[in-house]
């Protein structure tokens, strides 16, 4: 049930995960007030962002590359405490030194446009009418699940890594590990320490990246994400172009026949999977490692999309309507990005408010 009608503001921002408290953060740099001229919507239960949900067993030491929020630093954490637990605390405490008086949890079902210009943003506690948007609502919410024949068929057990539970779930069992990103690694080397056998299965031969990775190979990387959506078409993760860190645990798990991969598998059986050329591998489990899709679909009623199936983005504004901005997606879905797009989405925004006064 909604708290109230329409209620006017300057800026909505939807999600308070890196992005989003970016963007925040930087809204009140520039002098707005939240709830007076800009309102922070988050759907989740807590603080924390996707983080939250990270399995017990990805400790804050695993984590690569998660870079401070403006303003204040994250010192002091344990490696050892689960991440979910470092960064959702430090999420909280930023929260709290800015006063950003995030709304959770509040689900947002649409953004419409309305006759008098501004965007009609509806909600579990009301509708807003608001003059821009940040939209930093992430992937955490559209894990993907590619579809193959057989699928229905296979009596074990089909999970995402949006649930993975943690290695000990699968102990004694036959996994097969779908996917050739970061957490497709990380949860072989896990499972494989208590599971009867694992394999790894990947649509591409996964490149494992050794020695440091500088700027300029970050801001290569950067450059082709920002390509694709500067195109219209769905982003890539940063992740997925810049390859997979060769760690000393990575290092020891190749030599110890973890990371060994086979091709993508054409169908999946009822006991397994299997190839047209007569291979198959036996299974208890299919974990599918495959990444997540933007969650965007609350913006679908603005017919944002173009052809390719993304929406073009200039920077982090929507090159259809110049009151949208995407913050955390495309080449801005690191941690680092994320900082950089509230930053710079703030900054247009500032310039597009200040005309619409002139105008008025």
């Amino acid at each position: 049930m909604n708290n109230f009608g329409v209620r006017d503001i300057d800026v909505v921002v939807i999600g308070a995960g890196q992005a989003g408290l970016s963007g925040a953060h930087h809204l009140r740099r520039v002098g707005l007030v939240p709830d007076r001229d800009f309102v922070v919507l988050d759907h989740s239960p807590q603080p924390g962002g996707a983080w939250q949900f990270r399995w017990p067993s990805l400790t804050y030491g695993k984590v690569h590359g998660m870079h401070s929020l403006p303003g204040m630093e994250l010192t002091g954490a344990d490696d050892d405490r689960p991440s979910s637990e470092v960064i959702g605390a430090y999420f909280a405490a930023y929260e709290r030194a800015f006063d950003l008086r995030v709304h959770r949890p509040v689900d947002v079902t649409a953004v419409r446009g309305s006759e008098d210009g501004r965007l009609l943003v509806e909600t579990s506690e009301g509708t807003y009418a608001t003059r821009a948007l940040i939209n930093a609502t992430g992937t955490w919410d559209r894990p993907f699940w590619p579809r193959y024949a057989g699928q229905g068929t296979f009596r074990g057990w089909q999970l995402h890594t949006s649930d993975y539970p943690g290695p000990q779930a699968f102990a004694g069992q036959r996994v097969i590990v779908v996917g050739g990103g970061t957490s497709a690694v990380q949860h072989l080397m896990e499972i494989a320490e208590v599971a009867a056998e694992t394999t790894w299965v990947t649509r591409r031969p996964p490149v494992f990246r050794e020695g440091p990775f500088g700027e300029d190979q970050g801001r290569a990387a950067v450059a082709l994400v920002d390509k694709r959506v500067r195109r219209g078409l769905p982003p890539q993760s940063v992740v997925s172009v810049t390859g997979l860190p060769v760690t000393e645990a990575v290092r020891q798990a190749r030599e110890n026949g973890v990371l060994g991969r086979l091709p993508m598998f054409d169908r999946i059986t009822p006991e397994g999977v299997a190839w047209d050329d007569g291979r198959t591998v036996e299974a208890d489990v299919i974990l599918w490692a495959t990444g997540f899709r933007a969650a965007i679909d609350h913006l679908a009623p603005l017919k944002l999309r173009e052809p390719g199936g993304g929406i073009q983005v200039d920077g982090t504004r929507a090159v259809r309507d110049e009151r949208i901005h995407l913050v955390g997606y495309g080449p801005s879905a690191s941690t680092i990005g994320a900082n950089r797009a509230g930053r710079a989405a703030v900054r247009e925004i500032t310039r597009l408010l200040e005309r619409q006064v002139s105008l008025a």
